[in-house]
């Protein structure tokens, strides 16, 4: 677990940090976060609580048109004042000024608390009791320079929906099951009142854990639609298994990383071939870093893979074994990036 986090986190690793790692007790940070991003490249330091009301609520009047339950508190003023806006019942002034008014009274303080203790890289400076406004700082503009810059708001937007959809869930977190349907590249929510409902991008929902790091060479790659460098979704044991009805569960979280093209489907990539074993002891590190995060890929992966490590590396060794005696060809990726990002 501790291997697979870098003792010298990257501004990138901060910023994931806090939208993976931080309490979702509600949506504040997620819209928070979207604000930031938001604001950024207009080039803005300073920023009045007026100002940042105007997306944040948008983003938050947003999401309730497509899932009401926000957060896990039964009661807020200020939601209710987002709901009244939606339905037509205040106008767009005054959701502004219950924004200012309500919106910011806990989430700016705990925006940068990771676990229960606040990180000492700061991506603003401001006090909601003590002054105008927020102050971005130069590790925000810096963030935004990185190869990363157009993945982030996708992985803000991938992991609100995922938390979104667990406190929308009445019934048990371990009945939720997410699991990738590769015609439309969606991470699907099975449960047994609501069926199967796309809830989030696969790539967008993935490529956070991984540091926008390809899973085998460690290169960089994408989410965005538009670049060059889109990654691909790969089963680690490859579908062709679960077509000829060998494995079971191949869709499964567990089983996905996100490659690079090249090593995926280039000259030398992988394709139906299986990965050496040292692939298997990243793939099972990547799994355990998930089990460490919030539902409810959490959950899901417990329920598919084992309630405690051993029991998933045993999951994990079973199937790679079976996979070997019936592909029988291993791959490994000619020129790997070091250090390893993961």
């Amino acid at each position: 677990m501790t291997n697979f986090i870098s003792p010298q986190p990257t501004l990138e690793e901060y910023w994931r940090a806090i939208i993976l790692f931080g309490k979702n007790s509600a949506s504040y940070k997620f819209s928070l976060a979207k604000t930031l991003l938001d604001f950024a490249p207009q080039g803005k330091t300073t920023l009045k609580w007026d100002d940042l009301a105007v997306p944040f609520s948008r983003h938050i009047s947003e999401h309730l048109r497509t899932a009401d339950r926000q957060g896990t508190s039964s009661s807020s003023q200020f939601l209710r004042a987002c709901r009244n806006f939606n339905e037509g019942l205040i106008s767009k002034d005054e959701l502004i000024n219950e924004t200012v008014k309500r919106g910011f009274t806990n989430v700016i303080e705990a925006f940068h608390t990771v676990g229960n203790e606040p990180i000492n890289t700061r991506f603003f400076e401001g006090d909601r009791r003590k002054n105008p406004g927020i102050v971005l700082t130069d590790n925000l503009y810096r963030l935004l320079e990185g190869e990363q810059r157009d993945s982030l708001p996708h992985e803000v937007e991938a992991r609100w929906r995922l938390v979104e959809s667990s406190w929308g869930l009445d019934l048990s977190e371990h009945l939720i099951s997410v699991e990738y349907a590769s015609n439309d590249s969606g991470i699907l929510r099975s449960n047994l009142k609501l069926g199967r409902v796309t809830v989030t991008s696969c790539r967008d929902a993935l490529n956070g854990y991984q540091k926008g790091k390809c899973f085998y060479c460690f290169n960089n790659i994408s989410i965005s639609s538009i670049s060059p460098n889109l990654c691909d979704v790969d089963h680690f044991l490859p579908f062709v298994l679960a077509k000829e009805r060998i494995l079971v569960g191949l869709n499964g979280i567990w089983n996905l990383v996100l490659s690079c093209q090249s090593c995926n489907r280039g000259q030398n990539g992988k394709f139906d071939r299986i990965p050496a074993i040292k692939y298997l002891k990243r793939l099972h590190r990547r799994n355990e870093f998930f089990i460490g995060s919030h539902h409810p890929l959490r959950e899901t992966l417990m329920s598919q893979t084992g309630l405690k490590t051993d029991a998933r590396g045993k999951f994990l060794q079973e199937n790679y074994k079976t996979a070997k005696q019936h592909l029988i060809h291993e791959w490994t990726v000619k020129h790997e990036i070091q250090p390893a990002s993961f």
